[in-house]
């Protein structure tokens, strides 16, 4: 009997995991409830619920500090992001391996200028000069995890910021991808 199929959110949690993130701290909201879903059925990943996108940010910089591998993020919407900057940006000058998920409204969404949207890759490049990147499509989001993952802990490690809109989260027909390979160690 082969597997149920899975969502976007589903085989991101896969691709998560499958890459050894094994935190994601988060401040959600209704944008990011497939993922939040998601993230409450993989026994793998550890989620931590902040009641600030400060402290959510503050906490993954602080913990992949310490265990010298990326920790996540799930901040919700560019407001979101905007609480979450100051700790993002202590990172960033930190270089600090960071997998930083930003839900978002649906694609198909946007052109109503919902009261909440905002440009979140603009936002989002303070931080992540490196790697912004907003998902386009459910079958392209695990290689964008990836592409994020690498980039997260590539050296000197940094700050990549994923946008998940919430039709790519929902979307069926998930496939999650294989791990990016370890970075190169540096030339002594």
């Amino acid at each position: 009997m082969s597997a149920a199929p899975l969502n976007g959110a589903q085989a991101l949690m896969k691709t998560l995991v499958d890459a050894g993130i094994e935190v994601c701290f988060t401040n959600p909201g209704t944008s990011e409830m497939h993922f939040v879903a998601a993230l409450d059925s993989e026994p793998k990943m550890r989620a931590v619920l902040a009641l600030f996108e400060g402290v959510a940010t503050g906490a993954a910089d602080g913990y992949a500090r310490m265990a010298c591998k990326p920790a996540a993020t799930l901040l919700h919407l560019g407001c979101g992001l905007g609480n979450g900057l100051a700790n993002l940006h202590n990172a960033r000058k930190g270089k600090v391996p960071v997998v930083n998920i930003v839900g978002d409204h649906a694609t198909h969404h946007t052109q109503y200028d919902a009261q909440l949207q905002s440009d979140i890759e603009t936002v989002a490049r303070n931080v992540s000069p490196g790697f912004v990147r907003t998902s386009q499509s459910t079958a392209a989001l695990c290689q964008d995890a990836v592409d994020a993952i690498a980039a997260a802990r590539g050296l000197p490690g940094q700050v990549a910021t994923l946008i998940l809109p919430a039709d790519v989260s929902w979307g069926e027909d998930g496939v999650p991808c294989a791990p990016p390979p370890p970075p190169r160690p540096e030339a002594a």
